[in-house]
C-alpha cells in the first residue's frame, strides 16, 4: 500500500498479515470492510452466502481474487467450523444477517434463524478457537427498544424491539452476553464486543427497500423516485464511518481484551438527522437531475420514525468519532454511484474513498 497520512483512532498496521474472518463479506458493509481491511495488509477471509446480485459490491471489486471467500450460510454450524478450522482467524468480524426489515415481515423465521441461530453458531465456535483474539459482533441500532424519544439511546438502554428484524438483533445481543459471561470472560486471551450503527449509507448498496438504491435505481432509470416516509427522520453516516469504528474496536480489543468488551455505539454527530425526504433531495443535487413522488401506502408495516443513538462511550474511551457531515456523505454517496454507473472502476473508486477517509482529518 502506498504512504498515507493516517488520521484515525487506531493503527490500522495492526492488522498487517492478521489472519480475518469477516461473516457477511458478499453483503453491503461486509464487502467495504473487506477491501478495507486488505487495503491496509490484512489476510481476508470471508463466508456468505452468494449475493445473486449482479451488481453487487462484492463482484464490481473483484473481492474474490484478492481474499479467500467461501460460499456458506452461517445457519449451519458445520460450515462455520470448518471456515474456522481453515483461516484460524485471529480475529473475526460477525456481520452476515438478514438486514431488511421489510423481508423480516415477509419471512420471520428466515430472520430470526438467520441473526439468532446463526449468531449462536459463530459464538460456539469462535469459544473454542485457540487462534482467535478479537471478536466484533455486529448487530444494530434497532435492537434497542424504540420509545421513539428525542435522546440518543445508551448502550445500557432497554433492549428489545416490536417488529421480527429489531426483536432478532435485540435477541443476538441477550446471547451474546450469555456466551461472553459464560464462556468467552473466562479467556483471558480473548475479546469480544458487540456494536450497534444504522442509517448507514454508501456506493455499492443495492438492497431493496433502502431509501439510497431505490433512489439510484428511479434516477438511472430517469424514472420518478417514490418515498413512503417522507418525513421519517434519520441520522445518516457514510458506510466508512461505523467500519472504522469497527476496526478500532477490533485494535482495542487486540490491546487490551477485557478493558474494551460489551457493547458499543458507532453513529454520526447530532448534527446528521435529515429527514427521508431532504436526504432524497440532496442525493438529487448530487447527481445532477431527478424528481419526487410521496407515495405513502395505506397498509405500511410499523417501522420507527425516530431513532438515534449517543456514542458518548466511544468518543471518551476508543478515541472514536465521526470525522464525514452528513452533506460531506451523500455528495460522496452520489459520486460512487455516477462514476461506477458511468463506467468507473469500483474498485478504484472505493478505494480512493478509502483512502480519502483514512487520510481526512
Amino acid at each position: 500500500m502506498e504512504k498515507l497520512v493516517m488520521n484515525l483512532p487506531f493503527d490500522p498496521s495492526v492488522f498487517a498479515g492478521k489472519r480475518v474472518l469477516v461473516t457477511g463479506d458478499t453483503g453491503f458493509k461486509g464487502s467495504w470492510l473487506s477491501l478495507w481491511l486488505n487495503r491496509i495488509g490484512a489476510d481476508v477471509w470471508g463466508l456468505a452466502l452468494p449475493n445473486e446480485d449482479e451488481r453487487c459490491h462484492f463482484s464490481l471489486l473483484g473481492l474474490d481474487k484478492i481474499i479467500t471467500h467461501r460460499d456458506g450460510d452461517v445457519r449451519d454450524r458445520s460450515v462455520v467450523q470448518s471456515i474456522f478450522d481453515d483461516a484460524k482467524p485471529e480475529i473475526v468480524f460477525h456481520l452476515a444477517a438478514q438486514s431488511l426489515v421489510k423481508k423480516s415481515y415477509a419471512d420471520p423465521k428466515l430472520t430470526f434463524d438467520t441473526n439468532v441461530g446463526g449468531s449462536i453458531n459463530i459464538l460456539d465456535v469462535a469459544r473454542d478457537c485457540s487462534s482467535l483474539k478479537a471478536l466484533t459482533f455486529i448487530t444494530s441500532d434497532k435492537c434497542y427498544l424504540n420509545k421513539e424519544w428525542l435522546w440518543g439511546y445508551r448502550e445500557n438502554d432497554e433492549l428489545g424491539g416490536l417488529d421480527p428484524y429489531s426483536a432478532s438483533k435485540a435477541a443476538a445481543e441477550i446471547v451474546f452476553r450469555a456466551y461472553a459471561a459464560s464462556f468467552i470472560d473466562a479467556r483471558n486471551d480473548l475479546g469480544a464486543a458487540t456494536t450497534r450503527a444504522g442509517n448507514v449509507i454508501g456506493g455499492g448498496d443495492w438492497a431493496a427497500d433502502r431509501i439510497v438504491p431505490d433512489c439510484i435505481r428511479a434516477l438511472e432509470a430517469k424514472q420518478a423516485i417514490r418515498i413512503r416516509m417522507p418525513h421519517a427522520t434519520r441520522p445518516w453516516q457514510y458506510v466508512l464511518e461505523p467500519l472504522s469504528g469497527y476496526l478500532c474496536l477490533a485494535a482495542k480489543l487486540l490491546e487490551d481484551p477485557k478493558q474494551y468488551g460489551g457493547a458499543w455505539n458507532f453513529g454520526p454527530g447530532d448534527d446528521a438527522v435529515r429527514t427521508v425526504h431532504e436526504l432524497t433531495k440532496q442525493l438529487i443535487n448530487g447527481w445532477g437531475s431527478g424528481e419526487i413522488i410521496l407515495d405513502t401506502p395505506k397498509d405500511q408495516p410499523y417501522e420507527a420514525t425516530l431513532l438515534h443513538l449517543n456514542i458518548d462511550k466511544a468518543r471518551m474511551k476508543l478515541g472514536w468519532s465521526p470525522k464525514w457531515h452528513v452533506n460531506r456523505s451523500i455528495e460522496e454517496c452520489a459520486i460512487w454511484y455516477k462514476e461506477v454507473l458511468g463506467g468507473a472502476n469500483a474498485r478504484d473508486v472505493s478505494l480512493r474513498q478509502i483512502d480519502a477517509y483514512m487520510s481526512d482529518e
